[in-house]
């Protein structure tokens, strides 16, 4: 890595921990270099129903896509390559404390790093102007959050094309505020996932990727429930080449970011068995998992030949959520697979949240840092490679 400078004065303020983890940083080697070119964004959306939708919430209508490409077969398929970024945690303010101009700036250090065929990112704010809060007046121990509904078109000028809706402030104002959320990605043009039954679609170049969002609550296909999880994703798998999984699931704060084995609960919440979660759907068919709701980095798993990444961590707030310590960084996932969901390389792009919550590419790569230490520790002869750049490969043989 190149020498790192603080020319940006929210950075700046962050010298004391960054020199830490500079110090930590000079034991280990640099790894090869590694650039992983993202092809344009042709963006397909597709939900449909499915009868083991999670219990509490009736599965979604089906409904018609305006494009359709079939699977792409034998060698085309195998030869044929998708480009996917994802993130952790989005907040987006809450009304009426909300980001200046619109949120204009608050991607704008991170957005060119969110390209590909997938852009996925997992949003915690209901776009609404209706719908009651699910807090209580004057609660000091609820949060809930929504920003304009025309912040959906900010997300999609940053480059996200699809958002995931598992997670526990989808609901934060009701079935109307929810509503008012899919309206508002859809006139942005933006897919989504992780309702009961519902499975989106993204076109890339020939290859088409299911994208199914789970998470432990009524509003959202159930992760709970490992068997219908299960069917789900083999019934997706068995209409397109790829499949995508995004889960909400775990504990949450600073002292979460171990994967631990068996069940986690956090507020008197069930969340799930993430390394059951993870593996179960692999086994039915998913060619990368990847994982929100810790608000901090974990460790990413090599498992049957896919990724895991257990949390991304947060990226993107504005005033409402703790950033201190291993809450601050983040990062994004840039991943290239094969059509037929075999490893082409990948890379971690390293995220620290600075002042009231805004997105900078991190120089001192923290991040990276801190998902290879989770790794080893977790998952030892299991965790990906993760090269002092970010470069992330399969564990190496041995």
């Amino acid at each position: 890595m190149s020498v790192k400078t603080y020319d940006d004065p929210r950075l700046r303020e962050q010298r004391p921990v960054i020199d830490r983890h500079r110090a930590a940083r000079g034991a280990r080697l640099a790894g090869a270099g590694f650039f992983l070119a993202l092809a344009a964004v042709v963006v397909l959306t597709l939900a449909s129903s499915d009868s083991d939708a999670g219990s509490g919430a009736a599965a979604l209508p089906e409904r018609a896509a305006s494009r359709s490409v079939a699977p792409a077969g034998g060698a085309a398929r195998r030869s044929a390559g998708v480009a996917i970024a994802a993130t952790g945690d989005i907040t987006l303010g809450s009304t009426p404390v909300l980001p200046p101009d619109g949120a204009r700036a608050l991607f704008a250090d991170v957005e060119r790093e969110l390209r590909g065929d997938l852009v996925l990112g997992n949003l915690e704010t209901a776009l609404t102007d209706s719908g009651t809060s699910k807090c209580g007046p004057g609660s000091t121990s609820c949060f809930s959050f929504r920003a304009p509904p025309a912040y959906a078109r900010r997300l999609e000028e940053a480059g996200f094309t699809m958002l995931n809706l598992a997670n526990n402030h989808s609901f934060d104002f009701g079935a109307a505020g929810q509503t008012e959320t899919v309206e508002a990605l859809d006139t942005a043009r933006l897919g989504h996932t992780g309702r009961p039954g519902e499975v989106a679609y993204e076109q890339g170049g020939t290859v088409r990727v299911a994208v199914l969002g789970f998470a432990p609550y009524p509003w959202a296909q159930s992760m709970l429930d490992l068997d219908a999880a299960r069917r789900l994703v083999s019934r997706a798998a068995a209409t397109a080449d790829l499949v995508v999984v995004t889960v909400h699931a775990g504990a949450e704060g600073n002292a979460a970011t171990r994967v631990p084995h068996g069940p986690e609960h956090y507020a008197g919440e069930a969340r799930g068995d993430s390394r059951a979660f993870a593996h179960a759907v692999v086994d039915a068919g998913a060619d990368l998992v990847v994982g929100h709701v810790p608000h901090v980095l974990r460790g990413i798993e090599w498992y049957r030949g896919r990724l895991v990444a257990y949390s991304l961590g947060n990226f993107s707030s504005y005033r409402n959520l703790a950033l201190s310590g291993p809450s601050g960084i983040g990062g994004i996932l840039q991943v290239s697979l094969g059509g037929d969901g075999a490893w082409r390389g990948g890379r971690l792009v390293p995220v620290r949240l600075v002042g009231d919550g805004t997105p900078l590419l991190d120089p001192l790569g923290a991040a990276v840092d801190a998902v290879h230490s989770l790794s080893h520790a977790d998952f030892g002869p299991n965790a990906v490679r993760v090269a002092d750049d970010g470069a992330l490969g399969p564990p190496s043989p041995g």
